[in-house]
């Protein structure tokens, strides 16, 4: 038997991705650049941890609006579309008629369609907003399922390059193996993210890899120019 393979929840995945590669990416720029400054990790691991509880509060507000946006988008243009059918039938069966007239349907067909379809204002409404608007219904729950995916994949992201600063007690050594252990991360996880969206697995490895070696790199070359280290 022939079984398609399709990725869903595409909206938790994708929540997943924005946390998880900025969490991967922001604290390990952070505490680069810190530990071209400083020497004592403690002070690497109090800003680190300081910037995670922002940067998951700030990314998961952003990620509760970004829903909360798609809400009262979707119910605005609802209700604007119930407010056409009941003002203007004849053009809303005209538009009904347009879109069956790009699949090649006769004029004959088309006609019957779209008096059938208004014989069910909810299903006239829903084919209207889905095939002219391209609006899908979100999930009310959306907003805050996002605000909660994006900000613990933020949190789980920012510990693993400050993980060695809780260990080792010298910020220069401690980047060394924070840079080795986000590194092996960040390629792991950008292999996976690939998979996900069906890009090719390697490439989006090695591209997550390089956005940040180059984010901290940046960060610690900041750092020791403006500390004349």
């Amino acid at each position: 038997m022939h079984k398609e393979k399709h990725v869903t929840s595409s909206e938790t995945i994708r929540d997943i991705v924005i946390g998880m590669s900025d969490g991967l990416t922001v604290p390990f720029a952070l505490a680069a650049g810190l530990s071209g400054a400083v020497s004592a990790s403690a002070l690497v691991v109090t800003a680190g941890i300081a910037e995670i509880v922002a940067g998951s509060i700030a990314m998961g507000l952003g990620g509760y609006l970004a829903g909360k946006t798609d809400v009262d988008h979707y119910r605005s243009e609802l209700k604007r579309e119930y407010e056409e059918v009941d003002r203007v039938p004849d053009q809303e069966k005209k538009e009904v008629k347009d879109v069956f007239a790009e699949f090649g349907l006769s004029e004959k067909l088309q006609q019957q369609i779209a008096d059938e379809m208004a014989k069910d204002k909810k299903k006239w409404v829903d084919f209207m907003m889905r095939y002219e608007l391209g609006l899908e219904e979100p999930n009310a729950n959306r907003a805050t399922k996002s605000a909660l995916t994006i900000g613990a994949s933020y949190i789980i992201g920012g510990i693993i390059p400050l993980s060695p600063y809780f260990f080792v007690h010298q910020a220069h050594i401690a980047l060394q193996y924070s840079c080795m252990v986000t590194l092996v991360c960040l390629f792991v996880f950008g292999w996976f993210k690939s998979k996900m969206t069906g890009q090719p697995p390697l490439a989006g490895a090695l591209k997550v890899v390089v956005i940040g070696t180059l984010a901290a790199g940046a960060a610690f070359a900041m750092s020791k120019l403006i500390s004349g280290h």
